[in-house]
């Protein structure tokens, strides 16, 4: 129940913030800034040194289990490629598992913890191989190879498959992503990136603030 739980929950929050950094506690103090904006659903990704660190860090600090709580958020971890550094972050305390591509032994890896897990997929191919595996969400990725009319495209043969898009979403676009049918959006740089030139890690929540507002407006 809890898998599908968190599915479901990451479907009301909308937005995932794809986080990456130079350390882990930068990590953390990023998230906590986005947290605080009001996106819930965090992605760690794998490439930041001692990622797990920060996973642990943040699972001690936010729980899932009450979207009314003070400390409510989801914690996962992104790119991840092996089946290895799957367990491993699911160990450091990890709810959900988001891959760049499709890779058969992860998907199986976090089913048989019943772990969310979000393959990236490029083409028809990937999302039913995805399907037969029985993946929920499929990462679309990068999403700006393609424009928002892509998921009822791909929606029209597969009705079944929920469709995450991440990289090139943006503010300008969410909203058409959305409407468009998108199963919940993954923002990456856009969030972090003012904030991180300027040193004001302040200006995250702003943005993060203004996605949330961004997609309540569309889903209203």
């Amino acid at each position: 129940m809890k898998k599908l739980r968190l599915i479901q929950q990451i479907h009301d929050a909308g937005v995932v913030a794809v986080l990456r950094g130079e350390s882990p506690e930068e990590v953390v103090e990023v998230a906590k800034r986005a947290i605080e904006g009001g996106i819930k659903v965090i992605e760690v990704t794998m490439t930041v040194p001692f990622a797990t660190e920060a996973i642990t860090r943040l699972t001690k600090m936010y729980s899932s289990e009450d979207p009314q709580a003070d400390n409510y958020a989801i914690i996962g971890a992104g790119t991840v490629l092996d089946s290895e550094t799957a367990r491993l972050t699911i160990l450091a305390g990890a709810e959900f598992v988001v891959s760049p591509g499709f890779d058969r032994d992860t998907i199986m890896l976090c089913n048989r913890y019943r772990v969310p897990v979000m393959p990236g997929a490029v083409t028809v191919h990937d999302i039913v191989a995805s399907l037969e595996l029985g993946v929920d969400v499929i990462k679309l990725f990068p999403g700006n190879l393609y424009s928002p009319s892509v998921i009822p495209s791909l929606k029209g043969p597969l009705p079944q498959a929920n469709i995450m898009p991440t990289g090139g979403v943006n503010l300008d676009n969410l909203h058409e992503w959305i409407k468009a049918g998108a199963f919940a959006v993954g923002i990456g740089s856009d969030l972090t990136k003012d904030a991180m030139k300027s040193g004001n890690l302040d200006l995250i929540s702003e943005k993060a603030r203004a996605y949330i507002d961004a997609f309540k407006k569309t889903k209203a």
